[in-house]
């Protein structure tokens, strides 16, 4: 379990976290969702005891990170920034190495690096010098180094920052592959697509506050507006959409062609019904009438918009 309580760190004058108060539950993988310099990374290296808080506490299954770091940190394993690697060294040789600093016995850190290359499926470049890998091979075997000493609790910082989308991929492949192990993620994030499509829950935070923490699907209905895409049979007379366009709610129309149009519209989810009803009723027979975009993506406009 992660718990952050009434959280805090400024640099001078720049508050860049603000009175955080956050608990990951054991066994969920939770996004810590928000723009570059909306103070997830200094609140991720504050839980790894990279930096320390201006008040407030970081808990690390109950123990303090602050006044008990080595405790704290024993079964957590994390990625923070940009991974740097010994580039004459292969695979095996860099997770013995890191084994042999976090105390594991010869035998286990046999056993443990043949099960984390799997993990991480790097298996098959075993042997292989890692100034010969891709970012995304070394962002992978950077997830390795963070499971070697099996820890439960897994922090990861901007995971798939930079990748390729192949690399992109297969990362996302991992930590929805752990997540299925029961550990406990807790992955800072700008990509509401990725949170959406790896965790079950999500922290928005936005100029080091928090918006919001839930359940993906719950943040998914919080979202007011939404686009909605309709196709007809034949095509779309203009007049009808400028009646369209007094429909109650209706935010704006866009022509895709002659026969599809993307709407902008305010409402809840059950409303759509009226909505279908009210635009079928303009004699426009609809084939198509299916929302497009990524529903957090307009919760976090809507809660950004309001919070400022």
């Amino acid at each position: 379990m992660i718990e952050l309580q009434n959280l805090s760190k400024s640099f001078g004058p720049i508050k860049a976290v603000s009175d955080l108060n956050l608990t990951v539950e054991k066994g969920t993988t939770v996004g810590f969702l928000g723009p570059n310099g909306a103070g997830k990374t200094t609140t991720i290296k504050i839980l790894t005891n990279m930096i320390s808080a201006t008040t407030g506490r970081a808990l690390l299954n109950g123990i303090d990170v602050i006044s008990h770091p080595k405790n704290a940190l024993a079964h957590v394993g994390a990625v923070v920034e940009t991974p740097e690697f010994y580039p004459y060294l292969n695979p095996v040789e860099t997770l013995a190495y890191l084994g042999r600093i976090r105390g594991m016995k010869p035998n286990d850190i046999k056993i443990r690096t043949n099960e984390v290359l799997d993990m991480v499926k790097l298996a098959e470049w075993r042997s292989t010098r890692i100034g010969k890998f891709s970012k995304g091979m070394k962002q992978r075997l950077a997830i390795g180094q963070a499971l070697i000493h099996e820890p439960d609790i897994l922090i990861l910082d901007e995971p798939t920052s930079g990748l390729d989308p192949r690399g992109m991929v297969e990362v996302r492949e991992i930590i929805r592959s752990l997540k299925k192990q029961n550990y406990t993620i807790f992955m800072s994030s700008h990509l509401l697509g990725e949170v959406q499509d790896t965790c079950d829950r999500a922290a928005l935070i936005d100029h080091g506050k928090l918006l919001v923490h839930d359940s993906i699907d719950n943040l998914k209905n919080l979202s007011k507006v939404s686009k909605i895409e309709v196709t007809s049979v034949g095509p779309i007379e203009d007049a009808k959409v400028a009646k369209m366009q007094s429909i109650p709610n209706m935010r704006g129309i866009d022509r895709v062609n002659h026969s599809t149009l993307v709407m902008t519209y305010e409402g809840s989810i059950e409303s759509r019904a009226e909505l279908l009803a009210e635009i079928q009723s303009l004699g426009i027979r609809v084939t198509g009438f299916s929302p497009v975009g990524l529903p957090l993506e307009m919760m976090y406009m809507d809660l950004v918009k309001e919070s400022r």
